[in-house]
């Protein structure tokens, strides 16, 4: 029987450095996973980089030394099937260690979707990301790209193969509960920018040619023609809203949620000193974000997310009670009052969990009889009362802190159509005030009726966001125009 041909490994000057002791991890390693252990001559490598090549079943691996687990404390090695051939693996072993050696990807062609994402990408994401940003690119990960193409090698990713995870998504990818559902459109989109990133990040690492995401045809959140559904009140709902809470300790907040378009988060993590009192603005720095039940502190993201805006006098006084309030409270205690601490807290001062300020609200829309919105839509309220009401677009997008007016159209086209139908009819109402023939003072006077008419819609939709009285606000009119301001 004809003995097998001896390696022709080539071995480095460096391998004669190594101290018996470096050599026995491969072969503790080898004979735990049951494999065949071979001389130590057929080792290359330095103390810090060594590679072996391994049998297991009638297929052999290029085993790949990665250093110490820092938080078990043991050896990493990665193991590369080369297939059944033991020249293929010697070869792989050569290739894989002297990359290594050189600071390269030990990648091979072999390496799959999902050991990529769950070894690799996402373990330098969650140092990388927000809390919630990294559970949510991890669930997308775990929950749908790994169950259905995980297997596929990462070089022979092909588009069609994205292509088809996302006909599988949107068939049958919600798999909670006993039945099964199709995700919805944003959701796919959302998984294709997860995948889209990571395998971008794998091109810019030189781990993969190119990124065959990109070539893919994911769908888009309105490619069925169907405007974004927004839950909004309108003024009167919103003012009985507010007003069947006067007496409820989360009004406050409640009351600037609605008057600014804050979200929770931002809320949550408002400071004293992030108001002027002076200048009536509220500066919004940082938000308080929720993973799992835990919540922690971020800065605001985005440079359009960083702002200041002004607020209304009924908001302000509400501030201003509440300061009030809390340092009586302080004083009463005899403890000092932070004014650095947070606007809406516990009374120790501590966060409070924003579901719980969620739930009370639902709790409360539920029990005064009022159309069930989330406390998210009061955003979304504002910002409809505040573009019915003729606020230009640019204004409401940055009060909202949105990336652009044009991100502020699309979410909000449903108030459009009204605005556009008004806005033909404001134009007939000109033309058939300047009929032909007329002078020029005939025509610069306009028909009363309709004008008065217009006018005390638009004064109703004001008043209604500042939260004051019509009367009181054609007073504050008059008493600008008066002192000229």
């Amino acid at each position: 029987m004809r003995s097998e041909a001896p390696s022709l490994l080539p071995v480095r000057e460096s391998d004669a450095t190594i101290a018996p002791r470096d050599r026995v991890g491969p072969r503790r390693h080898a004979l735990r996973s049951g494999s065949r252990w071979r001389p130590p001559d057929q080792f290359i490598g330095g103390p810090t980089v060594r590679g072996h090549v391994a049998k297991k079943g009638n297929n052999y691996y290029a085993v790949v030394y990665e250093g110490i687990d820092p938080s078990s404390g043991k050896e990493r090695h990665r193991w590369h099937a080369a297939g059944p051939r033991r020249i293929d693996a010697e070869r792989l072993v050569n290739e894989l260690v002297k990359r290594r050696h050189n600071g390269e990807t030990t990648t091979s062609d072999r390496t799959t979707l999902a050991e990529y994402l769950t070894e690799r990408w996402l373990p330098l994401q969650q140092s990388r990301l927000r809390p919630k940003t990294y559970k949510s690119y991890k669930s997308v990960v775990d929950l749908h790209i790994v169950p259905r193409i995980g297997r596929i090698r990462l070089g022979k990713l092909q588009a069609a193969d994205i292509d088809g995870l996302y006909v599988d998504l949107l068939r049958d990818g919600n798999r909670r509960g006993k039945t099964r559902s199709g995700l919805s459109l944003k959701s796919v989109a959302y998984v294709h920018r997860v995948l889209r990133k990571a395998l971008g990040d794998a091109q810019r690492k030189d781990i993969i040619g190119r990124n065959v995401a990109t070539l893919a045809d994911p769908p888009k959140p309105d490619a069925d023609g169907e405007p974004q559904t927004i839950q909004a009140w309108d003024a009167d709902e919103l003012r009985r809203f507010l007003d069947a809470t006067t007496e409820h300790r989360h009004h406050t907040l409640f009351t600037i949620a609605a008057k600014t378009g804050m979200r929770r988060g931002e809320l949550m993590g408002l400071r004293w000193h992030d108001i002027d009192f002076e200048r009536s603005t509220i500066t919004i720095r940082r938000a308080l974000s929720v993973v799992g039940w835990a919540i922690s502190f971020s800065d605001v993201k985005t440079r359009t997310g960083r702002r200041t805006i002004d607020i209304s006098g009924t908001a302000l006084d509400a501030l201003r009670r509440r300061r009030t309030s809390l340092e009586k409270a302080a004083a009463d205690a005899g403890e000092d009052f932070d004014p650095k601490g947070l606007v809406f807290a516990r009374p120790d001062g501590e966060p409070i969990h924003p579901e719980y300020i969620s739930r009370t609200f639902d709790r409360l829309v539920a029990k005064h009889g009022l159309t069930r919105i989330r406390l998210h839509d009061l955003r979304h309220t504002h910002a409809t009362l505040l573009l019915k009401a003729g606020v230009a677009v640019k204004v409401v997008s940055e009060r909202l802190g949105h990336a652009s007016p044009g991100f502020t159209l699309n979410v909000y086209q449903h108030v459009l159509p009204g605005m556009q139908a008004e806005a033909a009819q404001v134009f007939d109402r000109l033309l058939e005030a300047s009929p032909a023939g007329s002078t020029s003072d005939e025509r610069s006077a306009p028909p009363s009726a309709d004008i008065s008419a217009e006018l005390t819609r638009k004064l109703e939709a004001a008043a209604a966001v500042r939260g004051v009285a019509i009367e009181g606000l054609v007073t504050e009119l008059l008493d600008s125009l008066g002192s000229g301001e």
